[in-house]
């Protein structure tokens, strides 16, 4: 079988994506025990390890994916960049092949997606793109699985970003044109999305728009999204927060948006920042089941790398 690599959305065919998000409501289901009586069963992945490599450091990756693959009865062993040769003292290839040797899957939170790329194609085991600077896929699988939990299904409805056009951002460009959906980005000059992604998504059956004006991406929305406006490693910081101070989502930017429109963010939120507190804290905000479903969604993820999924 070909080696199953989850690196971005736009590599992989919407049937795949949705078999993915399929899997993780199954689990979800039977984790909670429902229907009565029926819980996860077996170990699947019982002798399976995968190694997992965080240059840049996590909470929700790094817990959702340790408890992933102690729930379907595998191990994990986790290297902090420091742990690890990668990039420096080795080539990117030669830690492929090693690792290759010892592990039965690799997962990596990385600065640079061109070393992520060189990593699963020089890998004979499958690489699991947790964040890059490019893109941040299984995130926003579970954003998707979170939406259609409370909204139902995601094809024909309106999502709106709001704020930095980052590596979030970019996914949910490709995520437009994987489960059909519209995407309204309004992010400010010198902090949008690559016109390439939109124009991809746009002839893959996506429908994005990107314009400066917050209240037109909320107008009418089922789900407004915002990120962090500072990452790890910027280093424009009071730049960033004069610019993306007008894209802050409140309570009156939810108003232009459909009385039933969700809130979803990420994690780590900054309350005053990109959301205020009655927004990330309020009654319409998802984010704490997105959070959890990071867990759902990662299993899933791992039995389709790892040939257990058709």
């Amino acid at each position: 079988m070909t080696t199953r690599h989850f690196l971005d959305l736009d590599a992989l065919p919407a049937a795949t994506l949705r078999r993915i998000l399929e899997t993780a409501f199954d689990m979800k289901r039977r984790r909670a025990g429902w229907p009565k009586g029926k819980i996860d069963s077996g170990a699947p992945l019982a002798d399976y390890t995968l190694a997992m490599i965080f240059e840049k450091s996590s909470t929700r990756t790094r817990v959702s994916f340790e408890m992933a693959m102690r729930q379907l009865g595998g191990s994990t062993v986790v290297m902090q960049g420091q742990d690890t040769q990668l990039g420096r003292g080795e080539s990117v290839a030669d830690t492929a092949r090693v690792l290759s040797r010892y592990v039965d899957a690799i997962m990596i939170r990385a600065n640079r997606h061109d070393m992520v790329q060189e990593l699963a194609h020089e890998s004979e085991v499958p690489v699991i793109n947790a964040l890059t600077n490019r893109s941040h896929p299984c995130q926003v699988m579970a954003d998707v699985m979170t939406f259609e939990e409370a909204r139902g299904p995601i094809a024909g409805k309106r999502i709106s970003w709001i704020g930095d056009g980052n590596n979030m951002a970019v996914t949910w460009i490709h995520a437009a044109a994987r489960f059909s959906c519209e995407l309204r980005l309004a992010c400010p000059a010198g902090y949008r999305p690559p016109q390439g992604e939109i124009e991809w998504a746009n002839a893959n059956g996506g429908k994005v728009t990107l314009s400066d004006d917050p209240a037109y991406a909320a107008d009418g929305s089922d789900c407004l999204i915002a990120d962090t406006w500072v990452s790890m490693g910027d280093t424009d910081v009071e730049e960033r927060l004069a610019a993306l101070k007008p894209y802050q989502i409140n309570a009156a930017l939810m108003k232009k948006a459909k009385p039933d429109a969700v809130f979803m963010h990420c994690l780590p939120a900054y309350r005053g920042k990109e959301v205020t507190a009655e927004v990330l804290d309020g009654p319409r905000s998802v984010v704490w089941d997105e959070a959890e479903n990071r867990l759902h969604v990662q299993k899933a993820i791992l039995m389709w790398c790892l040939g257990k999924l058709d």
